[in-house]
Parts: structure tokens; sequence; C-alpha cells
């Protein structure tokens, strides 16, 4: 039973389809250049036949139509032996009335009762010829016919019929169609092995294909395919290759997502569970104590509920399931807004802002834009020194709205600035702040569902910038503005 299904998947696979699609191919070509080759012989044969006797009976009936206008009957018998064969040519030669004058097979012509139903003759003696293939007179074998009229000065003097026989062509002609055969299935056992190599050639790297889909289908991200066909097949593999490459780096970055989002979960977890663990202990006898307790466990769960709220808000962006109320928005309005918002935290740390906006109009959903802003300027005071200042700028650069966030901090390193994005970036010591570590990675993708994009530069011990690119309003956008 094995062995039967593994016939059947032999049977199906692409190897067998492609080699049975040759095959069939190859024998449909050369069944029909045969056909038509064994047709275009025996089309030219019959045609060469009849000409021949075209040219024969002419003859003859001028002969006949002398001997038969001087009533000379012993010279019309003696032109019907002369070319008449009893075995391959019967020529025979009858008056105006169908009553047969001279034959070449006199003892068999005795027994046709009727000369008038043998084909051609009554259209012959109707001064019409005729030729084809019928029946012999007197056998069942196919015999080429042709029926003159004797004329001479326009009248019948009678009716001269030949027909030879196509035996010998037939012998000839199955010799002619065993070779064809035989030929052609030399031509067909060649052609099926060719078929099979190339078959192998193309399935091969097909099959490799398959397999190696095979293994990234379960989880053996990293493979390289190596394929040297020199064609279309060699580009797939480039393609392949690089999914493999992003699957593994996908992989990598959910492992450690779900490693940094059971940290930064257990963290808060863990410090509310010790604190209580103390209150049970009898640390709450003590107000002072117990106050101080019961504040760690507010922030800590306030601490808690930011983190699911901007994962939450994360994969929705990221899964593109959030929804934009695209509206009309002056960017010197959403900037002003933005920093309205983180003023008080400014001025608690001593920090001032220069905002330098030029009227600019875009078309986005401004909630997002809004936290998208406020994102990056929450990353910029975390991380400037006391007293400095944050620089926010906006101009036009071609179609495109530039909005600069620039801090007086020490700066990103080197190594650390291309994952500045990430989700839970705390690479770099420095950098680390109170926050959860998503607030660059939202405002990425918030930017980014805007058809815009953010990039980020640094210069140590001189703070570090974010631009932020966003497309302008075009006039077939709609045109309701909405105060923000």
């Amino acid at each position: 039973m094995k062995s039967w299904w593994t016939f059947i998947r032999r049977l199906n696979s692409i190897h067998a389809r492609l080699l049975a699609t040759y095959l069939l191919l190859t024998a449909l070509g050369t069944s029909l250049m045969a056909s038509y080759i064994l047709w275009s012989f025996y089309t030219y044969f019959m045609q060469t036949r009849q000409a021949d006797m075209e040219n024969w009976t002419t003859a003859l009936s001028e002969s006949a139509a002398d001997a038969l206008e001087e009533k000379n009957l012993h010279r019309v018998d003696l032109l019907v032996q002369r070319y008449g064969a009893p075995e391959t040519v019967t020529l025979r030669i009858f008056n105006q009335k169908g009553q047969m004058i001279a034959t070449s097979d006199p003892e068999g012509d005795k027994r046709v009762p009727d000369w008038y139903s043998v084909p051609g003759m009554k259209e012959a003696l109707h001064n019409h010829p005729v030729q084809g293939v019928a029946k012999g007179v007197l056998s069942t074998e196919d015999r080429l016919f042709i029926a003159r009229p004797i004329l001479r000065n326009g009248r019948l003097l009678g009716v001269l019929r030949m027909s030879i026989t196509l035996d010998q062509l037939q012998r000839q002609f199955i010799r002619v169609i065993w070779s064809v055969l035989g030929t052609l299935t030399l031509t067909i056992l060649l052609c099926a092995l060719i078929s099979a190599r190339l078959a192998r050639s193309l399935s091969k790297p097909i099959e490799t294909m398959r397999n190696f889909a095979i293994r990234l289908g379960s989880g053996q991200f990293g493979d390289k395919l190596i394929l040297s066909e020199n064609n279309e097949l060699d580009q797939l593999a480039v393609e392949l290759n690089r999914m493999s490459e992003r699957l593994a780096s996908l992989d990598q970055e959910r492992r450690a997502f779900l490693a940094n989002v059971s940290h930064e979960l257990r963290t808060p977890i863990s410090n509310v569970q010790v604190t209580l663990d103390a209150l049970k202990s009898g640390a709450d006898e003590e107000p002072e104590l117990r106050d101080r307790f019961f504040q760690t466990i507010e922030n800590e769960i306030k601490r808690l509920s930011r983190l699911i709220h901007d994962l939450l808000d994360l994969g929705r962006l990221e899964a593109g399931v959030t929804q934009l109320e695209k509206q009309t928005i002056s960017l010197g309005s959403l900037i002003n807004r933005a920093v309205g918002a983180v003023e008080t935290r400014m001025q608690a740390k001593g920090i001032s802002a220069r905002v330098n906006i030029v009227d600019i109009t875009l078309h986005g959903d401004p909630e997002r834009l809004l936290q998208a802003i406020l994102n990056v300027l929450d990353n910029a005071i975390k991380h400037s020194l006391p007293n400095s200042q944050v620089f926010i700028s906006g101009y036009k650069q071609e179609k495109i709205a530039v909005v600069k966030i620039q801090d007086q901090g020490s700066g990103i390193s080197e190594n650390d600035l291309p994952r500045i994005f990430e989700q839970f970036y705390t690479t770099d010591p420095s950098r680390k702040g109170s926050g959860s570590g998503l607030g660059l990675a939202i405002a990425k993708r918030i930017i980014e569902a805007h058809r815009g994009s953010i990039t980020a530069s640094s210069i140590a011990n001189q703070g570090s910038t974010f631009t932020i690119y966003l497309p302008m309003k075009t006039r077939t956008e709609p045109t309701n503005t909405v105060s923000v």
C-alpha cells in the first residue's frame, strides 16, 4: 500500500507532469507531421497516376477515333490488346450505344450484364469525361478509372474506359506507413530521453525550492537557497533567501519583543507583590511607611497601565487597524499645542523651548500627530541637560513639511542610533528613562501611517535631532479645517 501511494505521488510530481506534457506534445507533433507526410505522398501519387491516365487515354482516344471513323474494328481490337494488361491495366472501347467493341479482359467482361451501370459509363455516353476511384467491375479491389468519350468533329463515336489496379500502390504505401511508424517510434523514444532530462533539469530546482519553503514553514528561518540555473529561477531563489532572512529577523524581533514585554510587565508586578507582602507583615502600622508603600503601589499600577496602553496602541498601528480621522491642520498650531502640553515638565527641569514654525497646512489625524510629536518631545525632555533648550523648527521642502526637534543632551552613540525606534529600546544606559520604551516606536508608526518618515541624528555631547517628514496638503484633499 505504501509503494502504491509513493507511485501516485510520483505521478503527481512536477517532474512526471512535465515529462508527460513533453511526451504528449512530441507524440502529437510527430503524429501530425507523419500523417501530413503520408497524406501528401498518397495524394501526390494519385494525382500523378490520374495525370498519366489522362494523357494515355487522350492519345488512345485519338487512335480509336481514327479506327472507328474508318469502321476498322480489327485495328480497335489491336489497340486495346497492345495497351491493356489483364492483371493491372484494363482497357475497354464501347460504341456510341454503350455496346462493347473491344476489351483487354474478354473472359471477365462476358459476365457483366449491364455496362451502363458501371461507374463513369453513363456520364461518358453523355459526352462528359469522368475519372476517380471505384471497385473493380468483377472484383472488390480498388481501381483508378477514367471514362472518356471518343469524339471526332464534335460527334460521339464511342467511349474509352481505362482502369488500373491500386494493389501495388497500396502495398508500397503500407511499406511506407511501417517505415514512417518505425521512424516515429524511434523519434518518440529519443524525445522521451531528452524530455526526461529536460523535465528533471526544470523540476529539480523547483523541488529544491519546495523543500526550502517547507523548512521555512516549519520555522527553520535563516537557511540559504543556492541555485545555478541562470534564469528566472535564480531571481526567485534570491527573493526566497531575502524572505528567509526577513523571517529570521522578524522571529528574532518577536522573541526579543516577548522577552522585553515579559520583563517590563514582571517588574511592576513584582514591586506591587513585594509591597503588599510588606504591608501584610505589619508595615501598615506605621502611617508614614504605609503611605509610602501605597504610593509605590499606585505608581507601579499607573506604570503598568501606561505600558499596556502603549502595547495595545503599537499593536493596532502595526496591524493597520487604526483609523485616521484626517482633517486640515495648521502645523504651527499643532506644535504650539504640543509645547503647551509639556510646558510644566520643562519648567520643572529648567528647560526652555525655542519654536520657529512657518505657516504650513497638513492633512492628517490631529490627535495622532499630536501624540507622535509629544512622544518625540518627551524623549527630548528626558535626555536634555538642566537649564538647556529644546529647538523646534518647521519649514517647507518642496511638497514636504519638515519638523526638527533638537535637544542639548549627551547624544546617542553610533551603535545605538540605528535601533532608536525599536520597541523597548534600552541599549544605551545613558538613554534610559522612566517610560515604557515604546514612545519613539509609536511615533514612527503614526508618522508612517500618514505616508511620512522620521529619522534621528546625534553628535556626541551636543544632543540629538529628530527630523519628521510629512506630506503637505494637496488641492484634491478635503478642505474642512479644524482648530487644534
